[in-house]
């Protein structure tokens, strides 16, 4: 079972990084709800701690193209 808590944090740190180093983005961009689900299912996969899973979806907002979002 996703445990939320874990999940959350992790993508609420990812995404406040990414949002300070990104400003032109909307803080509620398309890409925040890509990131949670990618969250989710990466923890399925794979039981992570919180910062292990914000570094990984901090790499996969950088990976996003930004023309797609």
């Amino acid at each position: 079972m996703v445990d939320e808590v874990v999940v959350r944090r992790a993508a609420e740190t990812a995404w406040t990084v990414y949002h300070s180093t990104h400003a032109e983005v909307d803080v509620q961009d398309s890409r925040r709800c890509l990131l949670e689900r990618r969250l989710h299912r990466r923890w399925e996969e794979r039981e992570s701690d919180p910062e292990e899973l914000a570094s990984f979806g901090l790499a996969y907002l950088h990976g996003l193209p930004s023309d797609e979002c």
